[in-house]
């Protein structure tokens, strides 16, 4: 007849959730079959380790384990992101402290439980994201109108002056409001973007990547590379090239100017990708394309409003890149993705092939 320890244990394997049973020092004592999976690592080698070793990072203050078990309160975190072996894993963490007496020595033990929550979250930051691109685009155009309109009639009255100044020396007044009044039409019409689809032919993702390549190539300073792996097998689609190769650049060159100054390294991958959703939308084959830097990783603050226009992490930057290049995907049907940490940042395309 099983015992109650074998059915919790039988109850614990058949969880859906990882179960983790930690020490003060955070090292394991327990997981259930969940946990192996969540870890890429076998019971057998998970006993024993202590935790901040296997995580490449983890967004959590580790500090908060250890206090759970001084203040006897446990703790939930709805949103924490685990690095393991390359690979990010979003998850809901709960803590909770617990006695277990072993050789009649007190143990202060706590149970760790993990639920992964990385499909819910995508799907909900695709919708949201979708929409307050919307609404931000609406924003600007009007905001953009209500700019060009009377930008325009400043313009034509500092002209229609300028002509009539008697003095050449008060020209040079004029002219600055004509050149100020040009870039900030410049400015507004990049904010908006381009509004409408280009001409789309059937073309090679590869050729587009590398004349990005090249472009990038130019601009980097000596300690910075860029190392290629691509997938030969991604067939030509249709698509607009020079607004591919624009929002390509766009992430590029991001990519480098998070870098800086420092030794660094951007990767450009491809791969095929199979039975994507994008937009609410089922694709069987989509090209994926990945940029990935090793630079000090995107700041929290601008995390979730990263696509918006004017929004930057830069001192001096538009903000602008990020916006057009979503806008351009947009119109190839596409999204991007992103993950960052320190050390780490990937910026995830992925192109429709076939429905």
């Amino acid at each position: 007849m099983p015992t109650r320890s074998d059915n919790a244990k039988t109850l614990l394997d058949n969880l859906l959730t990882a179960v983790i049973l930690m020490d003060e020092r955070l090292c394991i004592q327990f997981v259930n079959p969940a946990a192996e999976q969540l870890l890429s690592l076998s019971e057998r080698r998970l006993i024993g380790i202590e935790l901040p070793y296997l995580l490449e990072h983890i967004s959590l203050d580790l500090q908060r384990f250890k206090q759970c078990l001084i203040s006897g309160q446990g703790f939930t975190d709805s949103e924490v992101t685990l690095v393991v072996e390359g690979e990010p894993r979003l998850v809901e963490i709960s803590v909770s402290p617990m006695a277990d007496t072993l050789s009649n020595s007190e143990q202060r033990l706590m149970v760790v439980e993990l639920r992964k929550i990385d499909q819910q979250k995508k799907i909900s930051q695709e919708l949201q994201q979708h929409a307050q691109q919307q609404a931000a685009k609406e924003l600007v155009r009007g905001l953009a109108h209500e700019i060009k309109n009377p930008l325009g009639g400043l313009r034509g009255a500092a002209q229609l002056l300028q002509k009539e100044l008697p003095d050449p020396a008060l020209r040079e007044y004029t002219g600055i409001i004509i050149e100020q009044a040009d870039r900030l039409r410049v400015l507004v019409d990049r904010l908006l973007g381009p509004q409408r689809p280009g001409r789309h032919q059937m073309h090679n993702v590869h050729s587009v990547l590398e004349q990005v390549r090249r472009l990038v190539d130019l601009e980097l300073l000596p300690q910075i590379r860029i190392e290629r792996d691509y997938d030969p097998s991604i067939p030509e689609f249709e698509m607009e090239p020079d607004q591919l190769q624009q929002a390509f650049l766009n992430i590029v060159r991001n990519a480098a100017e998070a870098l800086g100054e420092q030794t660094g390294l951007i990767r450009i991958k491809t791969r095929t990708a199979f039975q994507i959703t994008i937009h609410g939308q089922r694709y069987r084959l989509a090209a994926e394309i990945k940029i990935i830097d090793n630079g000090p990783g995107i700041p929290d603050a601008i995390r979730d409003t990263l696509f918006y226009p004017m929004i930057t992490g830069k001192e001096g930057g538009t903000g602008l890149g990020l916006s057009i290049a979503q806008n351009l995907i947009n119109q190839h049907k596409g999204r991007i993705d992103c993950i960052s940490w320190p050390g780490h940042t990937e910026f995830t395309i992925y192109l429709p092939l076939r429905k």
